[in-house]
């Protein structure tokens, strides 16, 4: 194996193809995992939706780079973000969207709730960064058995009450079950209903006023549906 290039300066790609594995990370998205903070902030909602998709495809390939977690990383965005995407995603403990998008710090306006559901509190954030940020992408991440979800489908279906604070929870989902009894489908319930439920918050956010149904309405932002699954690690966006 010939010797590692001396450089100090010498560039990520130029590593990259040294360790012979540049060709594959351009191929996979390498050139917008690059952008800085302030570049970030232009991404069209497309050039960031295809952004995480790329991430995601390294990620199921067992070949994630792990981008942007150094020092200098950290130093950039000391004083200021500019996330490529809002992700609205589930709790569960696995699927953290950095991970399975295979993103850096800073890449990702991230906001987690069990069911990923939207309430008030979520919405705000998202308005949040969509205003103050300017991010153009909103992403709705549920994932396949998800145990909000399951808890919902039990409640709804056997009349149960649960405690404290959960039964807040699944009464917000509810609706979107009620969606997937009546679909006329071959795949599962739980499944319908999963996905249901993603569809259901990206129209709710989509219609919010007023600041994201402008947006949308502008072409300005873009609210799309992700379902990840936990077998392959896969994200497929859903209509």
């Amino acid at each position: 194996m010939s010797s590692i290039p001396s450089n100090r300066n010498l560039s990520r790609r130029s590593l990259l193809n040294f360790l012979g594995i540049g060709t594959l990370a351009t191929s996979l998205g390498l050139d917008l995992l690059q952008k800085r903070p302030a570049e970030a902030a232009t991404l069209s909602a497309d050039a960031a939706l295809k952004q995480l998709m790329a991430g995601n495809q390294r990620y199921t390939a067992g070949q994630s780079i792990s981008p942007d977690r150094g020092l200098e990383r950290i130093t950039s965005l000391a004083q200021s973000q500019a996330p490529v995407a809002v992700i609205l995603g589930c709790a569960d403990s696995r699927v953290p969207p950095e991970v399975i998008f295979d993103q850096g710090l800073g890449s990702l306006f991230t906001i987690r709730v069990a069911g990923n559901i939207v309430d008030d509190a979520n919405l705000g954030s998202i308005e949040y960064a969509v205003e103050s940020l300017n991010v153009k992408l909103v992403v709705v991440l549920g994932h396949e058995r998800c145990g909000a979800v399951t808890a919902a489908l039990n409640a709804l279906t056997t009349g149960t009450h649960l405690p404290g604070h959960l039964e807040a929870l699944t009464k917000a989902i509810e609706p979107a079950i009620v969606q997937a009894q009546a679909e006329q489908s071959d795949n599962n319930l739980l499944d319908r209903a999963v996905r249901a439920n993603i569809r259901s918050v990206v129209r709710t956010l989509s219609s919010s006023q007023p600041l994201l149904a402008r947006r949308v309405a502008q072409k300005k932002l873009k609210i799309v549906g992700g379902h990840y699954d936990l077998d392959s690690g896969a994200v497929e966006m859903i209509t």
